[in-house]
């Protein structure tokens, strides 16, 4: 009864309509879950949208991260491994000791109020707050921390003979299988974006690139490989048998309380197969146009060439620059039930409600340029073009643009500029170029100096002179960034509109220099300008503006 008061109030607040609410009860029937939780992993409504309406419901009050102060004499009192198994969070004790203000995610579940009977608790007055399981999953990661606990799987995995790997999730899981799970969930709570596991001549190295730079986190006997590797093959739908020829599958696992989704690809080597996995947290993925850190001139001009309602806009930048990223969060922005929007990605790494996605995977008989041709038989509005990768894909675009239609595309190119060259590399002619192209948005990402470590040295006469600053950020050491002097990253855009002046001398064959010469009259700011500035915010190191954006015209 009370799920169906919660979707009721959904309804009567306009945040779900009949059809998917009716959709969702269809669901809860097939898999007991809470009706809450299901309409979040459909897509019909935010999991904090749907919290605030059960905290109405249950006359509860809200936690807000933001807002809420976690309190270290809280902390002690509920283990880390009670607080994980029946989301919990401790926030604060009151000034008498004897009332804790308690976070939960399931407040009226039996068993999370029996695991509650501890004595630690007992005795204590509760004032509960309602939170959503990513909030507190978040929050337990932050304020009790996480470690890759594997030295007692480690002792057992080497310490015996490894003939072969269980395939099921049986409670006793073999080493190899504990393993694996245990690095799958701790990459994915160290925010890494990648998993790489790398056989050598007497070991295996296990690193992680966390914002954009890999580190190693151990490494392993030589004798693991095989099991570990049977285990994610396995796991990924990929052939165990063979290990001579690459491979590509996908594991997706419930980890931290949300779906993620890990892109898994093996090469031989020398040495056996190296396995990567590409993780794909839908959650990281899919971000507001407003949270790219662009700033107020840069959006207000994004946001002009977004309005234009036909024409090509390309993304450029090499792997790993979160060109994927920026084009998710264009195509939120403009996701809505009036327009058809339809994509083509090799592989479809976030799914959207709404969006028709296609994945150009071997099971699919399409290239990027037979799939322009069929989408536009599809009646689209809007089209994404994962890649922009031949000449022929380049020409299918830009007439899917002059035919009156919105396309977003990726391009590998250096620059803004130097994606225009790239085009005519490929053989696009120049008058198709004319009044068909929005813009170019050329993208890095940049690390963001740790907040707790961060420091200062005196500038060098060369770069006084240079950059008028007399010191200059550089990177610390801390726990809190775990000596990386870094934490988290910077996007760092330039973005280039195709007004009339740059359109005529894109028909006239102008030459790079020239076409940047005009971009600057009318205000372009190119990537080494953006970067500098986060210099002299303090934001970044002059070491690491160097190692993503070129330079030498500054020097």
């Amino acid at each position: 009864m009370k799920q169906r008061i919660l979707g009721q109030r959904l309804l009567d607040a306009g945040l779900i309509n009949q059809d998917q609410l009716r959709i969702a009860l269809i669901e809860q029937e097939k898999t007991r879950q809470r009706l809450g939780q299901l309409l979040h992993q459909l897509g019909f409504a935010a999991e904090s949208t749907v919290h605030d309406i059960l905290a109405e419901q249950l006359n509860l009050p809200r936690y807000k991260p933001a807002k809420h102060q976690i309190r270290p004499e809280a902390i002690r009192l509920i283990p880390a491994d009670m607080a994980r198994r029946h989301r919990l969070l401790p926030i604060a004790l009151d000034s008498t000791g004897r009332r804790l203000q308690l976070a939960m995610a399931t407040p009226n579940d039996p068993a999370t109020l029996a695991g509650m009977q501890t004595p630690a608790l007992a005795g204590l007055d509760l004032d509960i707050l309602l939170a959503g399981n990513n909030e507190i999953e978040h929050a337990i990661d932050l304020h009790y921390g996480h470690s890759l606990a594997i030295d007692d799987i480690l002792a057992e995995l080497e310490g015996k003979p490894l003939a072969s790997t269980s395939t099921g999730d049986t409670p006793g899981k073999s080493p190899a299988v504990r393993l694996i799970d245990a690095v799958l969930g701790d990459a994915v709570r160290e925010q890494a974006s990648d998993i790489h596991f790398e056989p050598e001549a007497a070991c295996l190295r296990i690193r992680y690139r966390i914002d954009g730079v890999l580190d190693t986190i151990r490494i392993l006997h030589k004798s693991t490989w095989p099991a570990l590797s049977s285990r994610l093959k396995i796991l990924a739908g990929m052939n165990i048998a063979e290990t001579r020829a690459p491979q590509d599958g996908q594991i997706s696992q419930q980890i931290a309380a949300r779906q993620i989704d890990f892109r898994v690809a093996s090469q031989p080597t020398m040495h056996g197969e190296n396995i990567v996995l590409r993780i794909l947290d839908r959650q990281k993925g899919i971000v507001p146009l407003a949270a790219l850190g662009l700033d107020a001139t840069q959006f207000k001009l994004f946001e002009r060439m977004l309005s234009r309602p036909e024409g090509l806009l390309l993304v450029s930048g090499p792997t790993g620059s979160g060109k994927t990223t920026t084009l998710y969060s264009v195509l939120n922005q403009l996701n809505h039930p009036s327009v058809h929007i339809m994509t083509l990605e090799d592989p479809v790494e976030y799914p959207f409600p709404l969006i028709r996605q296609t994945s150009l995977s071997d099971n699919v008989k399409l290239d990027f340029a037979g799939g322009v041709r069929s989408i536009l038989r599809q009646d689209p509005d809007i089209m994404l073009i994962g890649e922009i990768r031949d000449g022929e894909t380049a020409s299918m675009a830009l007439r899917a643009a002059l035919t009156g239609h919105q396309v977003f595309a990726t391009l590998h190119a250096a620059s803004a500029i130097a994606a225009l060259t790239r085009l005519r590399e490929l053989g696009v002619e120049q008058h198709m170029l004319h009044g068909n192209l929005i813009g170019v948005v050329a993208q890095r990402l940049i690390r963001r100096l740790c907040p707790h470590c961060r420091s200062s040295r005196p500038a060098s006469s060369a770069e006084m002179a240079w950059l008028k600053l007399p010191h200059l950020a550089i990177a610390g050491q801390c726990v809190n960034c775990k000596q990386q002097g870094y934490s988290g990253r910077l996007a760092l855009l330039e973005i280039l509109r195709i007004d009339p002046a740059l359109d005529n001398l894109l028909a006239e064959g102008a030459s790079p220099p020239r076409l940047l010469e005009q971009a600057r009259a009318s205000g372009f700011r190119p990537l080494s300008e953006g970067g500098l500035d986060l210099l002299r915010a303090g934001e970044t190191t002059l070491e690491e503006i160097a190692r993503n954006v070129d330079l030498s015209e500054w020097v």
